[in-house]
């Protein structure tokens, strides 16, 4: 049976898809879709077209129920956050410019954990305003 209700093992569960999604179709380790794509002699393969029909599901998915939870002033004021987040890394040296690397995991955390909220918005906001979503409604 189904678990009902959501709780943070649920949002958990979210984030991992979204940074297997992201860390799947783009990293800087050289294991990802995009790498084998640009290392591919033969870009149309189909295993490679499989990849990206696979993928492009997943992003459709976690980008469309973003956008649709948080809003684009949602989405943006997300990114705004955790842009800032970056920014006081740098500041305070925590993080240096030198390490693209180490960036560029921060960059793709982020990203995925914005598509997981946005996931995961809904949920979030009923338990906290104990409002509820309604996108879609049924007609007679």
């Amino acid at each position: 049976m189904a678990k009902q209700g959501f709780d943070f093992s649920s949002f958990l569960i979210r984030l991992a898809v979204a940074l297997l999604l992201v860390f799947a179709t783009y990293n800087p380790s050289g294991y990802s879709w995009y790498h084998r794509f640009s290392g591919a002699a033969n870009k149309i393969d189909p295993l490679l077209a499989l990849g990206a029909i696979v993928l492009l599901i997943g992003w459709v998915i976690y980008l469309r129920a973003t956008m649709r939870s948080l809003g684009l002033i949602g989405t943006l004021l997300a990114a705004t956050l955790f842009g800032t987040v970056i920014w006081a890394l740098l500041y305070y040296q925590w993080l240096s410019l030198d390490s693209v690397t180490a960036l560029s995991y921060i960059i793709l955390a982020m990203i995925s954990t914005v598509m997981a909220l946005g996931l995961s918005w809904s949920h979030i906001r009923r338990r906290l305003s104990g409002q509820l979503d309604v996108d879609d409604r049924d007609e007679d």
